[in-house]
């Protein structure tokens, strides 16, 4: 993501997103209010006396400004919808006041005009501008001859895959044996390949074939063998992914990817709970009470309920006095337990 345009008299800034995480970003950062502005299409029906029954009527680029209404965010297909009423556009051709709905699109720019840029919102911009300049890692899970790959998002993990080898067992004799093996394994490389800019690549299974895999990555693309890593599961497929995650095992490679070191702050709270109860509150009420006593040293708030709870000023207590506090994600499986908590915990100092 970056930023095209400010004014900051007017409260408004241009940003254009590069990629899925700046939608998910965007999403948290755009509310009911607000003003939209980006190229989108609407058909464009024919009003003259010569319409034609059952005319769909014709697409057209225009630029509009929405008053956003509502946010929708797809985490499987990564499209970013913002709907509301037309307060500028082509009269002519586009009533204002109707409904629209701007499907956000990567590298196009889109205008953001608040009432007020709060400092909670800002922070998230800016933390979006500097995640585009980091790189991303992977997980490659492999059994038998079945691979899935979980791309490390900051809004969760994106699956690709699976990605099927058609190999024979051991005992069958096939001829053609190895030549399929070469191919399952060359599909997965050409699977890594088309995500660029990585720099961690774990390597993870409950047998020999993820051995197998890196073998074969070492003799034929060195390069992407020296990113690469082995790591044993229990299982594969999407589980495995699963298990990297609990195990910290990215958290210990890079300690700036955001999904590892958020999964670990929620492990840290749920183990706390049951080895130390009366360290952790949690719960919007009881969290409250923590922080306005200046009790709460590390507080964990769910990013979808940061807004609709007015949680912004006991966050930015929280840092004034020290404390810390990080925003979780309520897309990946460590939000999910967060959100069973209240959507909201913190750690006592005291």
């Amino acid at each position: 993501m970056k930023i095209t345009y400010q004014d900051k008299k007017k409260n408004v800034i241009e940003v254009i997103p590069e990629t899925l995480d700046d939608l998910w970003h965007l999403s948290h950062i755009v509310e009911k209010g607000d003003h939209i502005s980006s190229k989108t299409t609407r058909r464009i029906q024919n009003t003259t006396g010569d319409k034609i029954r059952n005319d769909s009527g014709v697409k057209k680029i225009f630029h509009l400004q929405i008053e956003l209404e509502n946010v929708n965010f797809h985490i499987f297909t990564g499209k970013l919808r913002l709907t509301g009423y037309i307060t500028k556009g082509p009269e002519d051709l586009i009533p204002l006041g109707s409904s629209h709905t701007i499907e956000v699109k990567l590298n196009t720019p889109l205008k953001i005009e608040k009432l007020k840029w709060s400092g909670w919102v800002l922070k998230r911009l800016n933390k979006a501008i500097e995640s585009s300049k980091k790189l991303f890692a992977i997980i490659i899970s492999i059994e038998d001859d079945v691979a899935d790959i979980g791309l490390m998002r900051q809004f969760g993990i994106e699956y690709y895959g699976p990605i099927i080898g058609n190999i024979s067992g051991k005992r069958i004799v096939d001829k053609n044996r190895t030549k399929s093996i070469i191919d399952f394994y060359q599909n997965i490389v050409k699977a890594i390949i088309k995500f660029n800019k990585i720099n961690t690549i774990i390597v993870a299974g409950p047998g020999f074939v993820k051995n197998s895999f890196y073998s074969y990555l070492s003799d034929n693309y060195p390069e992407i063998a020296k990113k690469s890593i082995l790591e044993s599961t229990g299982a594969g497929g999407r589980s495995g992914i699963q298990e990297i995650l609990k195990k910290g095992t990215l958290e210990k490679i890079n300690s700036e990817n955001i999904i590892a070191i958020e999964t670990s702050k929620v492990n840290e709270i749920l183990k706390e709970i049951a080895i130390s109860p009366s360290k952790i509150v949690y719960g919007k009420k009881d969290v409250e009470t923590a922080i306005v006593s200046g009790a709460v040293k590390n507080l964990l708030v769910l990013d979808n309920i940061v807004r609709s709870e007015n949680l912004e000023e006991l966050m930015d207590l929280v840092e004034n006095m020290g404390g810390e506090v990080t925003v979780i994600s309520s897309q990946h499986e460590s939000g999910k337990q967060l959100e069973s908590l209240g959507s909201i915990a913190a750690k006592l100092r005291f």
